[in-house]
């Protein structure tokens, strides 16, 4: 009897009929997606899920007081130096009080955008973050960040505050943005830096 035809009373069609149903085989894996946090689920509307793997999101509260910490820390030292060699010499144009406020302002904001530049591209955190337990995460992959967006980074939360008039309320909005920002809870100089801030710990 031929291999390919049923057993009698077996009502099952021969295994070359082109109506028999194809055995269903298990589904293969996805491939390997090169994600370091090992997968990537779909996040809305499809997409893959940048955060999937990542830790959590740093809470604000944790975030600010990483900023307070980091401005005490540059501030006062650089304020302090500044003064120091400001305050007993007459420069052109800064003669008064208000034009030595300044000069030192300016030089602190130029240290304040070195300092978080180097340290995001180095570590991914300051020493504001480092006590807090948080770090700065690029969003495609949980890398520390990369020198191009340290720098963007650092530069669009800092230098805004320079521009007359407009630069401290871009600073304000700036800073508040993560409070309503979803699903990331980025500000906005995370958002031109592509970066997003995550727990340490």
């Amino acid at each position: 009897m031929s291999t390919d035809q049923p057993r009698p009373g077996s009502g099952e069609p021969p295994e070359n009929d082109p109506f028999r149903k194809k055995p269903q085989h298990p589904q293969e894996p996805p491939p390997d997606s090169g994600d370091p946090y090992g997968g990537a689920p779909q996040g809305p509307y499809g997409a893959p899920d940048p955060l999937a793997g990542m830790p959590p999101l740093a809470g604000r509260g944790r975030r600010l007081l990483a900023r307070i910490i980091d401005g005490i820390l540059i501030g006062v030292p650089v304020g302090l130096i500044m003064w120091f060699i400001v305050g007993g010499v007459d420069y052109p144009g800064t003669t008064d009080d208000s034009g030595k406020q300044t000069v030192v302002s300016g030089v602190t904001m130029l240290a304040y955008l070195i300092y978080e530049a180097l340290m995001l591209t180095t570590r991914g955190q300051t020493v504001g973050k480092m006590a807090m337990k948080i770090r700065v995460a690029m969003l495609e992959n949980g890398a520390i960040p990369t020198v191009q967006a340290g720098w963007v980074r650092a530069a669009v939360y800092t230098l805004p505050e320079i521009v007359p008039c407009c630069g401290p309320i871009f600073w304000l909005v700036n800073v508040l943005w993560c409070t309503w920002d979803k699903p990331y809870q980025q500000c906005l100089h995370d958002k031109a830096a592509r970066t997003v801030v995550v727990s340490a710990a």
